[in-house]
Formats: structure tokens, sequence, C-alpha cells
């Protein structure tokens, strides 16, 4: 249909018929007439008998240029919905022009670096605030707090510009934001206020930053950690309350067993004479944190009472901590399972709105043009090189048709989401400069040695003799000449691979290993040059030199574990789940920094460390007499306190360690305040060792499973075929014993290649291989698993039936977008 234009104006005639449920075009066609204004919109309705059949004149300027803005907002909004699909993100946000811009911005790296640095700076005011090794005047950090916390509500007025209001007034996330900023304000008021007229004052809000960590969209992962804990908190209260119920019997038989006995423990006190005492050694017990030591008092009186000990740990530790574990791990899974197959669903829906709004029906189904579908992509992918565009489209458009069909349009963020690595093989310079001679039969013998995987075996078995003369005796002349040896064969390895590979491929910005080896040698060597020039000269003998160069050959033994297969697994696998990982990191730094604030509000000042050459009476106590001879100040644990930041997060992460000192440590704070002070620390090991601890390793053994029975995906099975039909692939021997396992991509050079397939030894150009598995996060293995029981054509459940899945059931139940939001 053409538009006809006359004097800027257009009439269009459109006769419609109107059911009860759809619009069906029967005809179609325009009139065009000299209209004297250019701008006015005439509607003509008619009713006709049968049907209703409606004819629409419409008068209104050329559509051209009207069109072309019509279809680039419609191409941001599209991009908009495939970019969230992509990283999963789930932010309901308005469709207008302007606010999808804004939405664009909002999700640009910058803000989103900006809004981690200023959470970071909120974070670390804990360290120059009383107390604090360093404090900073109040007038400081109450300023660059309300810096922070100006551009955190700046964040949040850019979230609702986008976000419809409805839906952002129920959010909790924001309304968690707004409440904290508000509480910081009245907060910093009224200390700065007490501290104006010289009263000390308690910052009741310093233990609320980390809300702000958890609650912008960007820290979804964060949030999805939490879930995790919250959702498994009712299934383990029962397990829990029968644990605490099996520590308090034991407690009462130990209170009837020793309490009239007249037994005394180490340090001269009363042994089991308190219930309350008793309660917490049997709950430290559990973490043979004080095993044997408080066995050892009855064990003297009788070894027949070891048999209460014993029974006690099995049922306790080995039984309960065990189910704990179970029951963690099931919970932690099933909902797991229910995240990750809202997230499969969400990503459908976004894909299915994208392609709805970029379709054109040719013939019998609807698709998207080639043109439009390249452009998108560059939208989404702004970065995206013309070949890698190239090939995605090739896989997607399989008949080279012209177009996108629903099913290959669905898996354009799986697409985008996988490496596809671009190799750009050029001419050796040697063989430009010298080319008789790189080309001669020595000069290919060698290129087919050090491209060969023995070539690699040899130099493991030489790294693993190095480290055999490594543990020998360093002053023997023999090893000191063997150093020499090893040292000169690393360096003909180097000179070997750069003789063979392009050097500029070989040191690609990817190329870690390259980079790892080349620098290790070059260190190695001038360190051991320096050594032995120092030692030549008599002056003296350097041994932090020769320290520096044992290490840097030790270093050299991660090449082997990369070498073998089953080691290289292993840490590929540990690689793969290193960014999830960092999930439950930021789910730590939350539970460290709140209890980190709280135990500097009620400890600090209570422990002090003296230095050891300090002569002060109470350096022996650590500045509290209640601690005298104290098995907290015989051993030595002043510098266990709470008086900065720092040091309480240093006596947090010994307390996870769960040795030793948390009894001594627990024990000696209750005797420097009250003895209620250990239920601060036995809050924290129930919240760290028992919850999170055991949600990652459930996580990590889900991750191993996943990664193990996992293979590639259907989309990069595509892709894969897809270079191979092309003949654009590296084989992937040849990449690893290349060293060329990363981009190595120095300049788009178009999607082609004139070479013969028989000439492939010779031939140069640009290549394509999907990269390592390493990229692939455990998340896109489980959404990969979910993904393929959706059938391509299904459009799934509705946006609020998707946000209430049921971990129980596979269909949604109960749908309130209220509670979803």
């Amino acid at each position: 249909m053409q538009h006809l234009s006359t004097s800027g104006c257009t009439i269009q005639c459109f006769l419609v018929f109107i059911s009860s449920s759809e619009s069906l075009y029967l005809n179609s066609r325009k009139l065009s007439m000299p209209v004297s204004q250019p701008h006015c919109r005439i509607l003509i309705a008619q009713k006709t008998s049968g049907g209703e059949h409606v004819v629409l004149f419409m008068l209104g300027p050329s559509s051209e240029s009207g069109g072309r803005g019509r279809s680039e907002e419609d191409l941001l909004l599209a991009a908009a919905y495939v970019s969230d699909a992509q990283y999963n993100r789930n932010v309901p946000f308005e469709t207008s022009p302007q606010a999808i811009r804004l939405y664009y911005f909002y999700n640009h790296w910058t803000m989103r670096t900006v809004t981690y640095f200023f959470i970071c700076v909120d974070l670390a005011l804990a360290l120059f605030e009383e107390p604090a090794w360093l404090p900073l005047p109040f007038l400081v950090t109450s300023t660059a707090e309300m810096l922070c916390l100006s551009v955190f509500l700046g964040r949040l007025v850019h979230f609702a510009k986008v976000t419809p209001q409805a839906v952002f007034w129920k959010d909790t996330k924001n309304i968690c934001i707004v409440v904290t900023i508000v509480l910081t304000l009245i907060d910093v008021i009224i200390y700065g206020s007490l501290e104006a007229v010289a009263i000390h004052g308690v910052r009741c809000t310093r233990v609320l930053r980390p809300v702000f960590l958890m609650n912008f969209p960007e820290s979804r992962q964060i949030r999805r950690a939490f879930r995790s804990l919250r959702n498994t908190l009712p299934d383990i209260l029962y397990v829990f309350l029968l644990f605490l119920f099996s520590v308090l019997l034991f407690s009462l038989m130990a209170l009837k067993l020793f309490g009239d006995r007249g037994l005394h423990t180490a340090e001269g006190a009363p042994y089991f004479a308190n219930i309350l005492d008793i309660a917490f050694e049997l709950y430290v017990l559990v973490t043979a944190a004080n095993s044997p030591d408080v066995m050892m008092p009855a064990y003297e009186f009788g070894w027949w009472y070891s048999l209460f000990f014993i029974t006690y740990v099995i049922i306790n530790t080995y039984i309960f901590m065990s189910v704990f574990l179970a029951v963690v791990y099931n919970n932690y899974r099933k909902h797991l399972k229910n995240e990750i197959r809202t997230l499969a669903y969400l990503k459908r829906h976004k894909m299915i709105e994208a392609f709805n709004i970029l379709k054109v029906k040719v013939g019998t189904e609807f698709v998207v043009t080639e043109a439009r579908w390249r452009r998108l992509v560059k939208v989404v992918a702004p970065d995206i090189s013309s070949s890698h565009l190239e090939l995605l489209l090739r896989t997607s458009d399989e008949g080279q048709k012209g177009h996108v069909d629903k099913t290959n349009f669905l898996r354009l963020a799986d697409l985008l989401n996988i490496q596809v690595v671009t190799i750009n093989i050029k001419k050796h310079p040697l063989e430009a400069w010298m080319p008789r001679v790189y080309q001669s039969s020595a000069s290919l013998l060698i290129q087919r040695v050090v491209r060969h995987r023995t070539f690699v075996w040899v130099y493991d078995v030489i790294i693993l003799v190095n480290a055999v003369f490594i543990a020998l005796d360093e002053t023997n002349p023999f090893i000191s000449y063997a150093e020499w040896l090893f040292l000169f064969l690393y360096v003909i390895e180097i000179l070997l691979k750069l003789y063979t590979f392009e050097p500029r491929a070989y040191f690609g910005w990817k190329q870690f290993w390259n980079w790892f080896d080349t620098l290790i040698i070059i260190a190695a060597l001038v360190a051991t040059v320096a050594n032995t020039t120092i030692q030549s000269a008599g002056k003296y003998s350097s041994q932090q030199i020769l320290d520096i160069v044992l290490i840097l050959r030790i270093l050299r033994l991660l090449r082997v574990i990369v070498s073998i297969q089953r080691f290289r697994v292993i840490v590929t696998t540990l690689i793969n789940i290193g960014p999830t990982m960092l999930t439950f990191g930021g789910l730590v730094v939350v539970v460290y920094y709140v209890f980190a604030i709280v135990g500097m509000e009620v400890f600090q000042g209570r422990v002090r460390f003296f230095d050891p050459s300090s002569s002060s009476p109470d350096a022996l106590a650590c500045g509290n007499p209640a601690l005298k001879d104290s098995a907290f100040a015989r051993g030595r644990y002043c510098r266990n306190n709470f008086n900065d930041l720092a040091s309480s997060l240093v006596l947090l992460a010994e307390l996870t360690a769960v040795n030793q000192c948390f009894a001594l440590i627990a024990s000696g704070f209750a005797l420097v305040t009250h003895q209620a002070a250990k239920l601060y620390f036995i809050g924290f090991h129930v919240v760290v060792v028992i919850l999170i601890v055991n949600i990652f390793i459930a996580f990590i053994l889900e991750a191993f499973f996943v990664a193990y029975s996992l293979e590639k995906s259907e989309v990069e099975t595509a892709i894969e075929k897809k270079i191979q039909e092309l003949r654009l692939g590296v084989q992937e021997e040849e990449v690893q014993d290349g060293r060329l396992a990363d981009s190595v991509d120095a300049k788009d050079c178009g999607f082609s290649g004139d070479e013969e397939d028989n000439e492939r030894e010779a031939l140069k150009g640009l290549y394509f291989r999907i990269a390592s598995r390493k990229y692939r996060t455990v998340d896109a293995l489980l959404q990969q698993m979910f993904e393929s029981e959706i059938a391509p054509e299904d459009e799934g459940p509705s946006l609020e039936e998707i946000l209430n899945l049921s971990p129980g059931s596979s269909h949604p139940r109960k749908p309130s977008f209220e509670n979803s939001a």
C-alpha cells in the first residue's frame, strides 16, 4: 500500500469489519484530494446491516516522516525488552518514548558504576566514624553521607520516572530505600544536635546502610540469595527448635550428673554448676571449638562419663548438623528451581513482546525482517562487530529467507549471551620478512613440533621435575646449576612459541596464560641474574630476591593443573560459579557489616590492645580488670575487639572458622559485659555458619551437579554448526595448543574467507569459535534446563501468574500483582 500525498495531506479510506473480539481489514485503498489545511483529521463512521462495517476517512499529513519516528520508537522499545531478557532484568517500565530513553540511561553501565561507588563510600564511612582507628570529624562524615543519600534519592527518582507509579509504590524495595533515607536524615540531625552540646549519642541507622546495597534493582542476585535464606527459615526453624530442645535436655542431664560432684575446670571455676553456662558449653561443643576441654574434668573423674559427651556429639554434631544441611539444600533447590523457572518465563514473555512489536506478516506467518533484526541487534549490542552480527543473522535466518521467524527470534537473548571468539589469524612477521626461510622444511618442522600436544606434555614434565629440584637443598651447586638449565628451557619455550604463533595473536588482550608464562619467566630471569650478580660481588646475599625467584618458579606449577583434563574440569567449574559466588560474598558482607556495627555499639572500648613492648599494668588484662587471669587474656586475644570496623570484621572472620577462639572470645566479652553477650555470638553462628554456609554448600553442590550433567545448549550448538558450515571455525585442539583460547580480535575484517579449505595450514583471515565454558554461569545452565521444558510456541502464563509461580506446582496459583511487585 503506497502513500499518496497532495498538498502535504493524504486521505486514507479503510473498510473495516469489526466482530466482538477482533478487527479484520477486508479492503483498504487511498484517495488523494487537495486540502487547504494540511494538519486536519476527519473521521466518518457508517454502520451497515448484517455486520458492523465502518468506513474510516482519515485526513492527515503524509506518514513517511511520522512512520520513521514511530519505527524508531518501536525499535527502542523492542530493544529494551530484548536487553531485559538478555540480562534477566524484571523491571516494569513505561513504554512512552521519553520513559524508554530514561530507562536506557538508567541501565547504562556508568549509572550502575556511580551507584555502586557511592554504596561503597556509604558503607566505608564506618571506618572513620567513632569508634574508629582514624576518626574524622562528624561534619566530614555526615557531609559525605548526605552526598551519598542525595545520589541514592536521585537514583530512586530516576527509577520512578521509568516505572508506573502504581507499581513503584507497591514495590517493597523502593519503600525500604525511602524509609532508610528518611530515618538516616533524622538520625544524623539528632546525633549532630547532641554532639553540638557535647552529649554522646548512638548512630542507630548505621546498621541500615546495607539496605541500599540490597534493594537497588542492580543487586537482584544478592536479593535472590536473601530470598533463599528467607524461604529456608520456616522449614529450618522446626529442626532448629528440635536441636535446641536436644541441647537443653543434655544440659539438664549434665547438671544432674556433674553439678554436685565438686568438679572444677582448668581455670578453677565450678564445673557444670549453672544451667545457662552448661547450655552454652554444650552448644559450643557442637562446633567442636571446646573439645575435648569441656569433657576433661568429667573424664578425669570417671572414664564412663565420656559416653555422655560421645552420645551428645553423635546426636547433635553429626546427625542434627547433617539434617540442617539436608533441609537447607532441599529447600534451596526447590526455591531455586522456582526462581529459575520464573526467569525463564519472564524472558520468554519479554522476547514475545519484542517480537510482537517488530513482526510483519509474510505469507501465512509473522516474522521480523532482516533489516529490522540488524537494527535491533545494533541497538541492543552497539559494540558488536559486523562479522559477529552476520554470524548471528545466519544462525537465526536458517534458510536465508531474508527474515527471522518467531522461534529463532526468541533465541536472540541467548545468542547475545554466548561468547563468540573472533580470531584474526594474521601472517607471521617472519613470513613477510623472509618467506623462503620461514616456509622451509626445517622451519615447518619446528612449527609442527611446537603446535603438537606432545610439546605441551614435555614441558609439563619439565615443570614437575623443576618442582622436585626446588624442594631440594638450594645451596647444593648441582641444584643451583640445574635451576639455570630449567630457566634456559623456559626461555626457549617462549621463543619457540613466538616463532610459531603470530606475536600479536599470542599476546592478545585476553591471553592470560601466555602473559602469565612470559611475565613469570622474565621476572624469574631478572631476579636470578640480579641475585647472582649481588652474590658474585661479595657484598651480601639477598635472601628476599631468592625467595621471589623460588615463588615465581613454583607458580608455574599452575600450568600443570590446566593441562590435566580432570583438574581442568574442576577448575573450570569453579571459574563458572565464580561470578555467582560473589553473590554470596555480597550476602556475607551485609551480614558481617550488620553484626560489626552492632558489636561496635555494644562492645567498643571493653577490650583494648597494647603494644607488646608496653609496660602498662593493664596490658596483661587487655585494658579491663575483668579479664585478669582469664583464658582470653592468657591467650593474648586483646587484638580481637570491636574498637573499629576493621578489627570487628577480622574478629567475625575468626568466629566463622569456628575454632577454639569461638568459645574464648564469647566468654571474654561475656566477662567484660554480661553473660547475655554470648547470645550475640550464638546468633552470629546460627546466621552465618548454620544458614549462610549451608546455603553456600548447597549452591556449590548444585553447581557441580549441573556443570557435570549439562552439555552445550541447543543455541550454542546451533552457532557452532553454523560456524562449521561457513568453514570459519578453528579446531578446539588447535586453539588450545596455540594458546588462542580467548579473543584475539585485532580488528574487524568482515565476514568472508576466500581461501580454500585444502590450504588451511597457510590460511590467514577471520575465524570464530565458541568461548570456553568459563563464560557460562550456573544460573544460565539451570535456566537452559527449564527453558527446554517450554515449547517454542508456548507463550506461557500471564505476567501476574509468572510472578506468582509456586515452588510446589507446575502451574501458577493465586496471581496477585501487588504481592509479586
